[in-house]
């Protein structure tokens, strides 16, 4: 009964579940389900597994502490880390706005070509923006809640109206040579599970859900746990899809539209737009939760530098700061739809965005073993997979900067 009374209340989980379900995590479990079909299935269940202990961390520090990590950062660590943060995040904004603008354009394209790609976009952007400043928290988390429910139950639907019997499951246990080639792919799929900066946006969704001290943790693990559930299951999900409906030769988000095309012709045309529904569902929800929960990133970075200001006006919707970083967030990554990607900016955002995951992961051990009360510290669990989360993704910052 308590359980049901806890399921009822949680929210926040669904909204940083449906934010970090974006076109990558898709593409990601994709291009492996057909290229390895169910035998990475594990990495999926680790990097949900990672990102739910990271994200745990988050809550614990705030809910114990009653500041966000950025306030952490601020006061117990070394003046340049905000700063650093700060230039990297408005490159990770620029470049994830225009990834998502165009993930936005191409799903709704693919649905109604009537109208272009870049208009889709454009209009998914500006639409973002509107439900952002109007909308309530309460209603902006119905919604979320509302987009990840559709992109799961079409996902689901189209599985299991597939055959999977040519899909050896019992091979997920083992990793022989063909996972071994494809160890880039393993970790990509780990690495791309449940998001990144966007694990930051969780302690301004407790707020906003008045989740505010210690003896909401409970709730906010249970919370996190249905969260990381449902999203390794679609990651799943898609892997599984991809392997018997992708062409293992397309990549990019192209390949979510030849699987949608597949499904067409094997099932039937009613699933080629009930996928792509889906597809949609999981990248305009990534869109609207970065448009809503980003902007507090930056409010609350110029807040902790003004210590006079008090922790509410770092999750104030109409502030200047906040309004402003919407503003960044939804129209300038538009030029990006017509010029491309500078390679010049790509490499930069690489070198400042490497560290970040290896950097929170390592700001979580240090925060919550020496710094919050010792009833709230990690135990020996906590710890190991946060010290797995460091490892593996300081790995992938290596390869992301020497490859």
């Amino acid at each position: 009964m308590e359980l049901f009374k806890k399921l009822r209340l949680i929210g926040p989980g669904f909204v940083v579940a449906a934010t970090g379900l974006g076109a990558g995590d898709l593409v990601a479990a994709a291009v492996s389900g057909a290229s390895l079909g169910g035998q990475i299935i594990w990495a999926v269940v680790f990097g949900a597994l990672i990102k739910f202990a990271l994200n745990e961390g988050l809550a614990r520090w705030q809910l114990s502490t009653g500041d966000s990590v950025l306030q952490g950062w601020q006061a117990h660590l070394p003046r340049w880390v905000n700063a650093y943060f700060l230039i990297y995040l408005f490159l990770w904004a620029f470049l994830v706005g225009a990834a998502l603008m165009a993930a936005c354009g191409l799903a709704a394209n693919a649905l109604l070509p009537q109208l272009s790609i870049t208009s889709w976009a454009v209009l998914h952007s500006l639409l973002a923006v509107l439900l952002v400043l109007f909308g309530r928290y309460s209603v902006f988390e119905s919604a979320m809640k509302v987009l990840i429910l559709l992109m799961f139950v079409t996902v689901m639907a189209a599985l299991a109206s597939l055959d999977l019997s040519g899909i050896n499951l019992r091979q997920t246990f083992f990793i022989d040579d063909a996972v071994h080639s494809h160890g880039n792919m393993v970790l990509a799929v780990i690495g791309g599970v449940g998001g990144s900066v966007t694990l930051l946006c969780y302690g301004y969704w407790m707020r906003e859900k008045g989740w505010q001290t210690s003896t909401a943790l409970p709730l906010a693990r249970v919370d996190l746990i249905v969260a990381y559930t449902i999203t390794a299951l679609f990651g799943i999900g898609t892997m599984l899809l991809a392997a018997k409906a992708a062409p293992a030769t397309v990549q990019g988000n192209q390949i979510l539209i030849a699987m949608a095309d597949e499904l067409g012709r094997t099932l039937s045309p009613m699933f080629r737009e009930v996928f792509l529904l889906g597809v949609w569902a999981a990248v305009f929800s990534s869109m609207l939760g970065v448009w809503q929960g980003v902007p507090y990133l930056f409010a609350d970075i110029l807040a902790a530098r003004n210590k006079a200001e008090s922790h509410s006006a770092a999750t104030d919707k109409k502030s200047w700061a906040y309004r402003s970083f919407l503003g960044y967030l939804a129209l300038p990554p538009m030029l990006l739809l017509l010029l491309g990607k500078p390679v010049w900016l790509v490499m930069l955002y690489a070198v400042t965005g490497a560290f970040f995951m290896p950097f929170l992961a390592l700001t979580l051990l240090y925060l919550n073993n020496r710094i919050i009360a010792k009833t709230q510290r990690f135990g020996i669990a906590s710890n190991i997979l946060i010290a797995l989360a460091l490892i593996v993704f300081g790995f992938l910052s290596l390869q992301s900067l020497f490859n």
